[in-house]
């Protein structure tokens, strides 16, 4: 099997939908055509997308959306792109887009591995970030996780040059695979001191699963990767 179809057909996530609230649903329903991209064939004008041009941060599986959404209102000369496969978490960080009067973050729910093949232009992300993916800790289901060589060569191609990939996960062993996996490609530079990982940076917010991770003794893992 190809790398291409590799990235096609195992997908990293299932979809569990949940409950939808009654604000949610009217977020979706009323927000949506101001703030969502919806799916069609062909790339993003993305000067379009936000009526200017701007350093743009493109975050793959955002959850309820309450970090993105901090980080977008605290980078208001920074264009953001959310994407997540649950509607419950699109419907909140909409919500939080509305209340907050946030307006350089837009969503998309869906695939974002289909998005970034086909959706994305080469060279023009200036960070994609990747919070606590689902680590399959199942041996047997590794092949899951998302980042994966063929994920990582994909990602070279749609970060601009000098642009930056950040990770974050507390399951140990996935650190050391996306270490491994990033070290190995060389259009990526770790920019950890040791070439291992950093400190948290201060634009990722602390969310309240890490803090009770933090109280738990649970470990955290950031890892930094320049473009070359």
């Amino acid at each position: 099997m190809s790398e291409e179809r590799t990235l096609r057909t195992v997908r990293s996530f299932v979809r569990r939908e949940g409950r939808l609230t009654p604000g949610q649903e009217r977020a979706l329903e009323d927000l949506w055509p101001h703030y969502g991209i919806d799916e069609a064939d062909g790339l993003i004008d993305l000067q379009q997308l936000f009526g200017r041009t701007a350093p743009i941060v493109f975050e793959i599986g955002f959850g309820n959306g309450s970090s993105l959404a901090e980080m977008a209102a605290n980078q208001p000369d920074t264009n953001f792109i959310g994407v997540e496969v649950h509607r419950p978490g699109v419907g909140h960080l909409l919500k939080l887009i509305d209340e907050q009067e946030i307006t350089n973050l837009r969503v998309a729910c869906t695939d974002a591995v289909e998005l970034l093949k086909h959706r994305i232009p080469d060279s023009s992300l200036d960070r994609l970030q990747l919070y606590f993916p689902d680590p399959w800790h199942k041996k047997r289901h590794h092949k899951r996780r998302i980042i994966q060589p063929a994920f990582v060569e994909l990602l070279a191609q749609k970060i601009k040059p000098s642009g930056h990939l950040h990770m974050a996960t507390d399951w140990q062993h996935y650190a050391e695979q996306m270490l491994d996996d990033l070290s190995q490609n060389s259009d990526f530079i770790n920019c950890a001191e040791d070439a291992t990982y950093i400190p948290r940076p201060d634009y990722r917010p602390l969310t309240k699963f890490e803090q009770r991770g933090q109280r738990l003794g649970h470990g955290v893992w950031d890892l930094l990767f320049t473009r070359k």
